[in-house]
This record gives C-alpha cells, sequence and structure tokens, in this order.
C-alpha cells in the first residue's frame, strides 16, 4: 500500500505551519514535506515533530529571490558561491531534523546559458551530494513544467535522467511529481516504470488546478497501484492545494488508512 506524506506547505492552508503538523497527523498522516522550512528555526520544528510523532521527510534547498524570478541556484552560472550557502542552510536543518532528501532546486537559465549551466550544476549537484552522503541524505533533482516555472533548467525526465547518470553519485536520484510529468510529457505509467531505478520520491496533485487527486484529468489511484506493481517503497507527497478545506477533501485517502 501507497505511504502518503502531507505537502504542509500546501496543504491545511487555514492554519498557521505550526499547527499543520498536529493536523496531518490528527489525519493519519505519519510524514510530511516541508518545502521552505527557512522562516522557522529548526528548534521550533522539531518541537512540533516531537509534540506529534510525525516527520519531515523532504525539503527544499532556497528559492533565492523569488521576487526577482529566482527558483533555486544550482545550475545558475557565476552563483556557485550562493548555491552553497543555501545549501549549508538545507543541510543544517535536515540534519536537525533528520531529513533524509533535499531537492536541490536547479533553477531558471537562460537558454544561451545552458551548456555552461550544466557544467555548473553538474559540479554543485555533485559537491552537494559528496557532503550529503555523510549524513546520509539524498540530493534529489526535480523537472518542473515550463507551464508553471518558465525557463526552469530542468523540465524532462529524460534530461533529468541523463544528468543523474553523468554527475555518478549514488545518493542522487529522481523526484518524480506526477503533476509536471502529465503537464510536459503525460504517458505517467511507462514514465514510473522507465525510471523506478532512479525514483526516490513521487509527488502529485491534479491536472488542471493542483489540487486533490480526485479532481482534473489523471487516474491517480491506478497510478498508485502502478507504483505499488513496480516495489515502490518510498513516500508519496501529496503536494496539493485543497478545493476547499484539507478535511473536506481527503476523501480519496479512506481507503488508504487517511482520514478525519
Amino acid at each position: 500500500m501507497p505511504r502518503f506524506a502531507a505537502n504542509v506547505s500546501t496543504m491545511f492552508p487555514d492554519l498557521p505551519v505550526a499547527e499543520r503538523f498536529a493536523a496531518a497527523r490528527a489525519i493519519g498522516f505519519e510524514a510530511v514535506e516541508y518545502l521552505f522550512p527557512y522562516g522557522e528555526s529548526p528548534e521550533e520544528i522539531k518541537r512540533c515533530l516531537r509534540d506529534t510523532g510525525i516527520r519531515v521527510i523532504l525539503l527544499n534547498t532556497p528559492l533565492g529571490d523569488a521576487s526577482s524570478g529566482e527558483r533555486g541556484l544550482a545550475a545558475v552560472p557565476d552563483r556557485q558561491a550562493d548555491f552553497k550557502h543555501h545549501f549549508e542552510q538545507s543541510l543544517g536543518y535536515a540534519r536537525t531534523l533528520d531529513v533524509p532528501m533535499i531537492h536541490a532546486m536547479a533553477g531558471v537559465v537562460p537558454e544561451e546559458q545552458r551548456t555552461d549551466a550544466e557544467v555548473v550544476f553538474a559540479e554543485n549537484v555533485r559537491h552537494a551530494a559528496d557532503v550529503a552522503a555523510t549524513h546520509g541524505i539524498r540530493i534529489l533533482l526535480e523537472p518542473l513544467n515550463h507551464e508553471d516555472t518558465p525557463g526552469y533548467f530542468l523540465t524532462l525526465t529524460a534530461e533529468t535522467r541523463r544528468l543523474i547518470q553523468a554527475i555518478g553519485r549514488d545518493n542522487v536520484r529522481l523526484q518524480y511529481d506526477l503533476y509536471h510529468r502529465q503537464i510536459m510529457e503525460g504517458n505517467l505509467a511507462r514514465g514510473l516504470a522507465d525510471n523506478i531505478d532512479l525514483i526516490a520520491h513521487i509527488q502529485f496533485s491534479s491536472v488542471p488546478g493542483r489540487h486533490e487527486p480526485q479532481f482534473g484529468e489523471v487516474n491517480m489511484p491506478y497510478l498508485f497501484e502502478v507504483c505499488d506493481r513496480l516495489g515502490y517503497h518510498g513516500w508519496i507527497g501529496c503536494e496539493y492545494r485543497p478545493m476547499t478545506t484539507t478535511s473536506d477533501g481527503i476523501g480519496w485517502g479512506r481507503p488508504y488508512g487517511l482520514g478525519p
């Protein structure tokens, strides 16, 4: 049976973030994703985890200057020092909170810089992977769709797979988001099967809308069954925005032991 992790960055929007951990635990989640925890101290988050018995399994490296369009820095030429600073910040949170996976945000790169960006990206990710490996942490790479994030360095599964193999670190893996893949490529079940050897984390939300899985054009329960058949034992992150409230929309999770 799939193991689902609530995303406290997108779910429970009616609650302060500090209260979302307990809310997730109350409806049956044992783990959460927390994309950008940097507005709170790791000690405060750790207290929430201790009080609820829930764990954080994934966080992202910082976006950078989001107001100017930055979406991570791992592939951005001439920003290597800034990326390393961001990664050290992420690593500090991951170590304090015992988070096993860090998604390295690649960033937005102009087309004319892509060749240089690929070299920078490989060097940055190798550095992050080597440091993370000493703490038993994986580095994840995720292709995003070009409608929501124009100009993002990673957009296709095949190119991300090629880069992972070229980087050549055992703890660098693929983050496979069904929402982004449906927009860019479709053929989701085949994509899962073709890349299951590299997939360390899966996320989902409806297409369109980024809502619960019962909405939109994708048969999510079927894909959850595909994950089981393929022997996937990792977490599946619920990176969706509730259509109304999280509790009202959690009916999709009842077959999997979730619900108030």
